[in-house]
């Protein structure tokens, strides 16, 4: 695919996003390229452009994200592992991601995670330039 196509896609997919974004409480908390773990960072951004960013998180057993926010996105699974995830409500899941796989959302969304498996986990995330305060969250 051009590049032209890549671009004009991920900006159609991110404002379909901001359309339908939710409020989420961020205040005082680091977008997810921003958060790292204990004062290392764990992504990486790799790509950028006005309207949207492309950034690498890595994982190995025992590291995590602080809590952070993230407005929609869209996340690709670079090599699967397992993550206790730990939502705005202080609930936690244990979320198994497999090498391939992919989510999404279309809202703004708060949360930390712990690697407590023990391969390294790696992903790729996508998300709108489009600050949490500029969707009315703050």
């Amino acid at each position: 695919m051009p590049a032209s196509s890549q671009n004009f896609f991920l900006v159609a997919l991110f404002t379909l996003f901001s359309l339908t974004a939710m409020a989420a409480d961020t205040t005082g908390l680091p977008e997810a390229f921003d958060a790292g773990w204990h004062g290392q960072k764990t992504c990486e951004l790799l790509y950028e452009t006005d309207e949207v960013r492309v950034g690498r998180c890595s994982f190995p057993p025992g590291i995590g994200h602080e809590k952070h926010y993230h407005v929609p996105h869209f996340g690709y699974v670079l090599e699967g592992g397992t993550l206790r995830i730990t939502n705005e409500q202080g609930e936690e899941r244990v979320a198994e991601t497999i090498t391939g796989g992919s989510w999404s959302t279309d809202e703004i969304t708060v949360h930390s995670a712990l690697n407590i498996g023990d391969t390294t986990t790696r992903y790729l995330i996508v998300e709108a330039k489009t600050r949490a305060t500029e969707m009315g969250s703050e």
